[in-house]
């Protein structure tokens, strides 16, 4: 596998909103361990989360998707030249209308990516295309320590921050789901839905 700075694109950010190192180990783990055949991923950037996942399972098929068109075409590049043909679709679009249109389908895992400000808009949606015993991943719930921060957050994070702590409260309190958080890197939450 190759390092993310050999990937397409990675050297055209200034910002590069990659997994973390940790972050990553426990993806792949969990891949490895429950070996999902069908994943969502909600934020592809250019592809390397995906390779990852893609990696952990042989017989995994994952759709990801990603709203910036660059980021869309790089990640199509590496994942091809990962030799992942046949196994993934990259889709150039809005999450939310997304989700809102493709209810009836079914995953075994989603990887939640994107904009962090919107995951609690995704998760009835989310809810909805988890299977039973499936696996929700949410990347960077504690946003630098800032969501279980007790200072004032500053007026440029703070709407982003407060929607984050709806989406870990509503994890929390639905009783469908098992839910960890894991406080490293930039804080990860894996449900497990009953």
């Amino acid at each position: 596998m190759l390092n993310k700075e050999e990937f397409a694109g990675f050297e055209s950010h200034e910002y590069r909103p990659i997994i973390r190192s940790q972050s990553m180990k426990v993806l792949r783990q969990l891949v490895e361990e429950r070996k999902p055949t069908k994943i969502l991923e909600i934020g592809t950037f250019i592809g390397y989360s995906a390779s990852v996942m893609l990696d952990a399972n042989k017989d995994a098929y994952l759709i990801t998707l990603e709203k910036d068109k660059q980021n869309s075409l790089d990640a199509v590049k590496n994942l091809t030249e990962q030799g992942f043909v046949g196994r993934f679709e990259v889709v150039n679009c809005d999450a939310l209308e997304y989700l809102q249109e493709n209810l009836q389908t079914q995953f075994d895992l989603i990887f939640l990516d994107g904009p962090k400000g919107q995951y609690y808009k995704y998760f009835p949606y989310l809810k909805m295309m988890l299977k039973s015993g499936g696996v929700l991943v949410a990347d960077d719930v504690l946003f630098y320590g800032l969501v279980e921060s007790k200072e004032k957050i500053e007026h440029k994070h703070r709407s982003l921050v407060n929607n984050l702590r709806k989406f870990l409260a509503v994890l929390d309190e639905d009783e469908d789901f098992e839910t960890e958080v894991l406080n490293f890197d930039n804080g990860m939450s894996v449900s497990i839905k009953k």
